[in-house]
């Protein structure tokens, strides 16, 4: 049986490209994750799985930070470590500004709704207490020609 279109194919028919961050070890910061240069992009999904144990208790989420503009939350500040979230956890949220992330091993959502964000950059900020690592994947479909999304 041949096959007409791949897997990645599809991903970016539905989604659009994909970019990945790994982000190791998480420390109190405010960390770069992804660039946006040349326009702005839909962001469609953002996924993060956890590639070292989070053990300790401390706030993080995500932020777009425009080159021009006002910074904005992209999700609210959530405790990723108080009850541990052990490798292999996928963490997402679900498009809306008040949204904590949600982490749990294959019961992620996705985002309710696309993202725009204008040229800049996607950071992520650990408030309090910080260990463990996460690698990110973000999708993406330009909005304006030239537009892309690079990991930082």
């Amino acid at each position: 049986m041949s096959t007409l279109i791949q897997g990645d194919e599809l991903r970016t028919l539905l989604f659009g490209t994909a970019v990945s961050k790994a982000y190791t070890p998480l420390a109190v910061e405010t960390k770069t994750l992804f660039t946006i240069t040349g326009g702005k992009v839909l962001i469609t999904s953002i996924v993060g799985e956890v590639t070292t144990a989070i053990t300790v208790a401390g706030t993080s989420k995500l932020q777009a930070n425009p080159t021009t503009g006002t910074t904005g939350d992209l999700c609210a500040a959530t405790d990723l470590g108080t009850t541990d979230t052990p490798a292999g956890d996928l963490i997402s949220f679900q498009g809306l500004k008040g949204d904590s992330i949600v982490f749990g091993v294959g019961a992620t959502p996705t985002l309710k709704q696309p993202i725009v964000v204008n040229v800049g950059t996607i950071e992520q900020v650990n408030a309090t207490g910080a260990d463990g690592g996460i690698t990110w994947t973000l999708t993406y479909v330009p909005l304006d020609n030239g537009a892309s999304v690079a990991a930082a």
